[in-house]
């Protein structure tokens, strides 16, 4: 029998059923008008679709570019449940959506046996949201895929940059990396903080994020340096706030959306 990762937060964080999920990441991949080539790597935000889903829309939008030659993607987002040192993949052979299973890379992830700080780690995975609301969105704009899920604990930046480079493939591969930004500011404070936030992705600086600048700040900063050795550029395609979409000003949570070309 297949060893199968079940959705944790289909009904709450995203509808359960699949007519209504389709129907919601349309809407919102509607509402976009997107332009450049497609991207190499793409951050986008975790939260409830109602709070951040136009914003990863986005971010999906631009990466649907790549569809024809896209056949598997390298998903990378911050631990939320289970706290451990390193990055963890899991011994799951696929990932179950409203929208079907993805199969889970298997060469990826044995690509990544060797190095220390690499673990499998299933109940990292187990309840992890971070990962499993970016996987609607892909199901809806690409053909076949499978998925090398990798969740990143305490880890260095530099170790999160080890197993791009071990997973960095060529156009048949694109990297997601998950993550929301600031958190609880009141509504001006946040976009301030989140535009400098920006404009550390967009120069490439990893060193200047901190921890409270994004939820997934060492998967970004992990990023960010491996795109500064493959030569890429980093481009913000939006940024809002809970307050914006479905929130009140009062403390809201940031979230952006970025491509790497």
């Amino acid at each position: 029998m297949q060893r199968l990762r079940q959705p944790a937060v289909a009904g709450s964080f995203y509808p359960s059923d699949p007519q209504a999920l389709r129907a919601m990441i349309q809407g919102f991949l509607g509402a976009v008008t997107p332009h450049g080539g497609p991207p190499k790597a793409i951050i986008a935000p975790h939260a409830g679709y109602i709070y951040s889903g136009p914003i990863a829309a986005q971010a999906y939008a631009r990466l649907a570019f790549g569809r024809a030659n896209l056949r598997r993607i390298v998903l990378l987002g911050p631990s939320h449940r289970v706290a451990f040192k390193g990055l963890a993949t899991c011994s799951a052979e696929g990932f179950t959506t409203p929208l079907g299973i993805i199969p889970v890379d298997q060469e990826g992830i044995q690509s990544l046996q060797g190095l220390p700080f690499v673990h499998a780690l299933d109940p990292a995975h187990a309840l992890e949201h971070s990962l499993e609301v970016q996987l609607p969105f892909l199901q809806e704009i690409l053909d076949p895929f499978t998925l090398v899920p990798v969740v990143v604990g305490d880890a260095d930046p530099g170790q999160v940059a080890e197993v791009l480079a071990r997973l960095w493939g060529g156009e048949e591969t694109a990297i997601v990396i998950s993550s929301d930004l600031s958190h609880y500011h009141p509504y001006a404070a946040a976009q301030s903080l989140d535009q400098t936030t920006s404009t550390a992705i967009e120069k490439l600086q990893p060193n200047a994020l901190e921890a409270e600048d994004a939820c997934g700040s060492l998967a970004i900063r992990g990023l960010l340096l491996a795109a500064r050795v493959k030569g890429l550029k980093a481009e913000t395609l939006d940024v809002q706030n809970s307050g914006d979409t479905a929130g009140d000003k009062a403390r809201v949570v940031g979230y952006g959306a970025y491509a790497f070309t």
